[in-house]
């Protein structure tokens, strides 16, 4: 009866939790968890005015690793004067009811009731909500949460954990703990994120695939002169010696104006659309087939590499025609192409079909290193903090998360720059005038015989100077367009 009513209560609301938790005791009314509130309540009040305001709630969560975005949600739930500030009754009344909640879902997910969450529960109780995640998936869930090394979860580490995320029943939890990021800094994405099938038919695939997109056209915008200077430095090698930063992009402003600092960020930002869709659809399909019968299956780690580097190579290979596109455009000179259609009619007439492929394979070959530094070191580097720092925060939190994709994302690019700029001065073979048309093999040995190593990495300052930007444009758009599309985190 117990463990019926428990599953139950994974869709209830709120309200109706709280008048179903006979069973389970009131936090409220024991001393100390009284004190614990207190104490809490004034880590929070930073200028000791005996209020919580929104700013400094949003400074506490993003110094717990929460999202600041869900402070405005818990003085909504709390503010019952409607003044916008939490005085201590209105935060003990909110932490009061979040409990009641939390130990309702605790005795949900501890199907022995034995006062532990262990692996195995955690799994059955995804499953009860129809999401398989394999052993190694729910290891790391419930390591994220415990904090004393016992591989268990008790309810003082459960209810540190979500005490200030506004979650309210297993499916929001759910969802939050297989919740991904998905951001575009320009060059690749990430492996792509796993969709539950109540996700795909209810469209919040879509929504947040828009999401993504509209964040990767707005950051790519934003960094889009820096982008403009790293082709024109890849391109013109040992040529462009002695141009820095600064006299990259007043030269660039000098030729065509202001303007000419965004040449090729149209087509840039269009072919994000098509290559995300493409990579998400190719990258169902390719999962199914490595599961193969087992469809509850879900991949590992290193079966999410390959599916999502088959998934990349697909999507490349159809669109690859808007990236010949997006280097000439970039390059261009003044008036030497009225628009992208025109520029394709002019590749099409003097080079053929076969120009709109050059620089293929060294692109598709660049996909393997990047993918592969990509996915191990953001793993590495997460999987380290909550080891070494999971003591003080069991959630490693947005902003971690966001630098592990960072320093990871820097760390692919390094290793396959290389690659890249041998595909970028590929495609621009016929815009350069008098330039050997060489192979891939070709254009490494002029490199090296012009500019040495260095010559490979030409351009990768502007390109490296615009990942910070391009992450924080991403996910600041990337935040707003899911509040907009109804998405939650």
């Amino acid at each position: 009866m117990g463990e019926g009513r428990a599953r139950f209560c994974f869709g209830w609301t709120r309200a109706r939790c709280q008048d179903q938790d006979k069973g389970v005791s009131d936090p409220g009314r024991e001393p100390e968890t009284r004190e614990r509130w207190a104490e809490l309540f004034d880590q929070l009040d930073l200028n000791k005015d005996g209020k919580v305001d929104i700013n400094e709630l949003r400074i506490g969560l993003a110094a717990r690793g929460l999202l600041r975005s869900d402070a405005e949600e818990i003085v909504r739930e709390s503010d019952t004067n409607h003044d916008g500030l939490l005085d201590f009754e209105e935060f003990s009344q909110y932490l009061w009811a979040h409990e009641k909640e939390l130990r309702l879902m605790f005795h949900t997910l501890d199907r022995n009731h034995d006062g532990r969450i262990d692996v195995g529960e955690i799994q059955q109780s995804l499953h009860n909500l129809g999401l398989e995640v394999s052993t190694e998936h729910a290891i790391k869930i419930l390591q994220s949460m415990d904090r004393d090394g016992t591989m268990t979860i008790n309810w003082n580490e459960w209810r540190d954990h979500f005490l200030f995320n506004p979650l309210h029943n297993m499916e929001g939890i759910a969802h939050y703990w297989k919740h991904s990021l998905m951001f575009d800094i320009g060059e690749h994405m990430t492996v792509p994120p796993e969709f539950s099938q109540q996700e795909r038919q209810s469209g919040v695939v879509w929504r947040q695939l828009v999401a993504g997109a509209m964040a990767g056209a707005v950051s790519r915008t934003g960094t889009a002169p820096l982008d403009r200077l790293k082709v024109f430095l890849q391109v013109h090698g040992s040529s462009s010696r002695g141009i820095n930063l600064w006299t990259g992009l007043r030269g660039m402003v000098q030729e065509g104006g202001v303007r000419a600092l965004w040449r090729g960020n149209g087509i840039n930002v269009l072919k994000i659309a098509p290559e995300s869709a493409i990579k998400f659809m190719a990258y169902e399909q390719i999962k199914w087939l490595i599961r193969g019968r087992n469809e509850a299956g879900t991949l590992r780690v290193q079966e999410r590499f390959i599916a999502g580097s088959l998934a990349g190579a697909t999507a490349q290979t159809i669109i690859y025609p808007m990236e010949v596109l997006k280097t000439r455009l970039t390059l261009r000179k003044t008036g030497q192409y009225s628009g992208i259609v025109d520029c394709a009619r002019q590749i099409l007439r003097k080079e053929g079909v076969r120009a709109f492929y050059r620089g293929y394979v060294p692109n598709t070959l660049g996909i393997i290193p990047y993918a592969g530094i990509d996915l191990a070191v953001y793993e590495t580097l997460k999987n380290a903090w909550l080891q070494r720092y999971s003591k003080g925060s069991a959630d490693p939190g947005v902003l971690v998360l966001l630098g592990c994709g960072t320093v990871s994302s820097t760390c692919g690019q390094l290793a396959s720059y290389p690659l890249a700029l041998i595909r970028t001065r590929m495609q621009a073979q016929a815009s350069t005038e008098g330039g050997p048309k060489l192979s891939m093999v070709g254009q490494f040995k002029h490199i090296i015989s012009h500019d040495g190593v260095p010559g490979l990495y030409r351009g990768i300052a502007p390109n490296f100077l615009k990942v910070i930007p391009a992450v924080s444009i991403s996910y600041v758009v990337y935040e707003h367009m899911k509040k907009a599309l109804g998405v939650k985190s």
